[in-house]
């Protein structure tokens, strides 16, 4: 095992912003394990964003000369090209993404760069990476979002008159048509970015000028730099603005919502896909076969997603549990709360991009779900309303039909397969037999059955194209 105490193990840290107060230098193996520049270069472009706007504020407020901020501006740019050629170079024994990107500036500009972090720390600068990096990853899953609701939209248009059997307990309940189906997936994610959009008001709030954690003694305009940085206003209190992490926990939350519907859908596609059931099948390129039964297709894409979903789940359980004994202010904890930031963000947003180019063409068997719709006495429900239509109380006329499905599952028929004595006699009501006429099997047919649900929120075609005419206007 490594000795911690030994300098010989240890990195030449000389370049630490904070090294003239230790006696030696920090162990490698401490180095390594403290270091989060691997996972946190990242947020490169965010920190250079907002350094130029902090220092534009330090010179406008007269803090830093007008010549050393152009020095500054000078050296960022050099180091934008850097990174955008590949040159830059990241050493760990700098730690972080902040500490790099100073260390680089200074050897580009000298004193200047000395002077850009005057008025800060690095508590309140990495929280104000992490707000502008997740506002930008916020308005990014908000376009996959966008699409895919879209392609789901277009799915529904194409079936707003396609049967399937609805189901409970994964029990044939009632006919509805595919396009409702899909339109009820819409519903989710039309939900998950709202909480989207909430989230980012949160997040959109700037924690720079608050230092340290007590604020700063320089003359600093907060309300400017904000502006700058296109924040809607600023944290008003400096210990819960270094040390806050609800904004990225309240994302995971969101994401974690967003991939549960995902994993729904998911589970629908893989069921509906197997040749057991037939309903759909998805295109080749959203599948692999397998390495030893030639006859696979198996619907990797659906099943991935749904299991990415316990990453995403697991990843706000972690910031949960990170934050959850902290006292104020910032503590090193904090660092840990990027990976499962970032990973949470990048999974739901590529999950979202690559279903938004699946969804659109799922390939749909209709007169397989059609045939499905017939089993299981699907209209049964629509019998019964249709005695309480004729004057019988809804519990009688419940258990009216459920003697009518009995026989017909003795008999191996379907409710419309009766003639209109059979089924008067299946119903055993007695002195109330005549109340079923003729015109009852009209409810007892498929068609029937969903296009006497017209209204909002019900599954008769005609109320699925006026919710896709709706959400359309929504979407712009």
């Amino acid at each position: 095992m490594a000795d911690l105490d030994k300098n010989k193990n240890s990195l030449d840290n000389k370049d630490q912003a904070w090294s003239a107060r230790f006696a030696e230098p920090v162990a490698e193996l401490v180095q390594r394990y403290t270091a989060s520049v691997d996972f946190d270069k990242r947020m490169a472009l965010v920190d250079i964003q907002g350094s130029l706007a902090h220092a534009e504020m330090l010179a406008a407020q007269k803090i830093i000369s007008a010549a050393d901020y152009a020095e500054i501006q000078k050296g960022m740019s050099q180091i934008l090209s850097e990174m955008k050629d590949g040159t830059f170079t990241w050493e760990i024994v700098l730690e972080d993404v902040h500490l790099n990107i100073e260390a680089r500036l200074t050897k580009l500009v000298g004193d200047a760069g000395k002077r850009l972090h005057t008025g800060r720390s690095r508590n309140d600068q990495v929280a104000t990476d992490i707000r502008l990096w997740l506002r930008g990853a916020i308005d990014e899953i908000q376009t996959e979002l966008k699409s895919l609701r879209s392609g789901l939209l277009g799915l529904a248009e194409k079936h707003a008159e396609t049967i399937m059997p609805g189901f409970t307990h994964l029990q044939v309940a009632q006919p509805i048509t595919f396009g409702h189906h899909m339109m009820a997936y819409a519903e989710m994610f039309a939900r998950d970015a709202e909480r989207l959009t909430d989230c980012r008001k949160r997040v959109n709030r700037l924690p720079l000028g608050s230092a340290a954690l007590a604020g700063t003694s320089y003359p600093i305009d907060r309300e400017r730099v904000a502006k700058t940085l296109g924040f809607d206003g600023v944290c008003q209190n400096s210990l819960d603005a270094v040390s806050d992490r609800d904004f990225a926990i309240e994302f995971c939350s969101a994401a974690s919502l967003a991939m549960t519907h995902i994993s729904r859908l998911s589970e629908e596609l893989i069921l509906w896909m197997s040749p057991r059931i037939g309903f759909i099948d998805l295109p080749d390129r959203f599948c692999t076969g397998s390495s030893i039964m030639p006859q696979k297709k198996n619907p990797d894409v659906p099943e991935l997603a749904r299991g990415k979903t316990g990453r995403v789940n697991g990843n706000l359980i972690s910031l949960l549990t990170l934050m959850k004994g902290q006292p104020l202010a910032y503590n090193k904890d904090n660092q840990e709360d990027k990976e499962p930031l970032f990973d949470s963000a990048d999974t739901l947003r590529d999950t979202l991009r690559i279903f938004a180019d699946m969804v659109p063409h799922i390939q749909v068997k209709a007169e397989t779900m059609r045939a499905a719709a017939l089993q299981g006495f699907a209209t049964a429900t629509d019998l019964a309303d249709y005695l309480v239509k004729k004057g019988l109380p809804f519990r009688d006329a419940h258990e009216a039909v459920a003697h009518a499905v009995k026989a017909c599952s003795t008999k191996g028929c379907d409710l419309s397969d009766l003639s209109l004595d059979d089924l008067r006699a299946a119903c055993d009501l007695g002195s109330n037999a005549n109340l079923i006429e003729q015109d009852a099997f009209e409810f007892l047919t498929l068609e029937g059955s969903v296009n006497s649900r017209n209204h909002v929120g019900g599954t008769a075609p005609e109320q699925v194209k006026k919710a896709i005419a709706a959400y359309r206007k929504t979407l712009g």
